[in-house]
């Protein structure tokens, strides 16, 4: 696989707002969030229902707006200057992994893969020379003629992680991709996103409720009431899980 160019953040929140509503209704899902994030960084995002987690997620993913703040991505201001590309900046520098794959089921595997890459303008050879390399990569070589419905749970799980990956993003964010998945399974998800964001300095970012996964990621925080849980009431809450010195095994289940 190429290895995307290095820069300092792949994100950079600075002072995030989102609000909902006037008056009575309104309500403040996110108050002054403060993030970043590295290239090559597995990073969880945890927290009850209702905490900002998937706000905060579709916001990273360019999909709404903030109220208020700062947001960057790879040093670049999305919202600071004239009006953003949304669909180019999303389409060049994220990809995005859901719970259930959501693959299309009358594209077969291969298919489901090329389609963003011709959404791009990327066809011919070279798409389909690319659909190969990550259908390789994600050890799902040998079913891409196949339709959604003839691959398992798994193989399902391997091409949407392959259909992210198709553009070279430089930033996945993944939301709740391990809630229906038994143990094991859900530790092949979150090792096989450790083996992307390890081999192509891709920053990972994954919303979840799975304390199975924490011994998988290098930094987890905790989100209540639309903050970062710092302090105060919860104070134990923000654990910063990295790499052991030496680049040592991480926890397993």
């Amino acid at each position: 696989m190429t290895q995307p160019e290095k820069t300092s953040h792949a994100i950079q929140v600075k002072g995030l707002t989102k609000v909902y509503g006037q008056g009575r209704t309104r309500v403040e899902a996110l108050r002054g969030i403060d993030l970043d994030v590295r290239p090559g960084e597995l990073f969880a995002i945890m927290g009850p229902s209702g905490s900002g987690k998937t706000t905060l997620l579709t916001i990273l993913g360019l999909v709404t707006p903030p109220t208020g703040g700062q947001l960057l991505i790879e040093n670049e201001d999305i919202y600071g200057g004239r009006p953003p590309d949304l669909a180019r900046l999303r389409r060049e520098k994220i990809g995005f992994i859901f719970q259930a794959p959501n693959l299309i089921p009358f594209l077969t595997a291969k298919e489901n893969v090329l389609l963003p890459l011709n959404l791009a303008g990327v066809g011919g050879k070279p798409a389909e020379a690319r659909a190969r390399e990550l259908l390789s990569y994600l050890e799902v070589a040998d079913r891409t003629s196949l339709y959604p419905n003839q691959l398992s749970g798994g193989e399902q799980q391997r091409v949407a992680v392959a259909r992210a990956l198709a553009n070279n993003p430089k930033i996945i964010l993944a939301d709740e991709p391990t809630a229906s998945l038994d143990t094991d399974r859900a530790l092949n998800v979150m090792r096989l996103l450790r083996r992307v964001s390890d081999e192509n300095n891709t920053a990972v970012l994954v919303v979840t409720h799975d304390h199975r996964l924490i011994g998988e990621v290098d930094r987890v925080i905790q989100f209540a009431d639309g903050r970062i849980a710092e302090s105060g009431d919860h104070p134990a809450d923000v654990v910063d899980h990295r790499r052991p010195p030496g680049g040592g095994e991480r926890g397993g289940p």
